[in-house]
């Protein structure tokens, strides 16, 4: 917060010292404003999230996301398989994952509904294990801010992240 220089003024008010500063530009001596420098975790996690929320109107519908920097965001990249019928290799891919990203594994609802949530929660990346996943040995990465979907091999998936999640 903005204190102006109340709180110098008052301290060389009650302790008789000179707290004025000379500017060596233009030879006039005042007492300088402070900006409070408090910093707590509160305001931190305060502007991070009023840094990161936005609410993006689609064609249809409105879509809220949190914009988190990838590494800041509580989910980096969440896995999920089209079909729970395509299960266990969506688990390989998410265990393979998981030992190097904040991860999260979601089956439940359509795919548009698990890409909402995760938008909403801020996850950058998303992975989609289909139904052409065991014979291309590939996934479908989205990417939470552009929305736009790539085909990705498995082997290289880690790499891919990788890239995109630096500072």
């Amino acid at each position: 917060s903005d204190r102006g220089d109340y709180d110098l003024s008052q301290h060389r008010k009650f302790s008789g010292e000179k707290l004025d500063y000379l500017s060596s530009e233009t030879n006039e001596r005042f007492v300088p404003y402070v900006v409070e420098p408090s910093l707590g975790v509160d305001r931190l996690l305060l502007t991070l999230l009023v840094d990161a929320y936005e609410e993006e109107e689609l064609e249809k519908d409105m879509r809220i996301v949190m914009r988190f920097h990838p590494l800041v965001a509580p989910v980096q990249v969440a896995v999920f398989p089209l079909s729970r019928q395509l299960s266990e290799g969506a688990k390989e891919v998410f265990n393979a994952l998981t030992k190097l990203y904040h991860c999260e594994y979601d089956e439940s609802g359509s795919i548009g509904k698990r890409y909402r949530r995760q938008d909403a929660i801020g996850t950058p990346f998303c992975v989609t294990y289909d139904f052409e996943s065991k014979e291309d040995e590939a996934v479908t990465v989205r990417e939470r801010d552009s929305m736009k979907q790539e085909r990705v091999a498995i082997k290289d998936l880690k790499t891919y992240l990788g890239e995109r999640l630096v500072f």
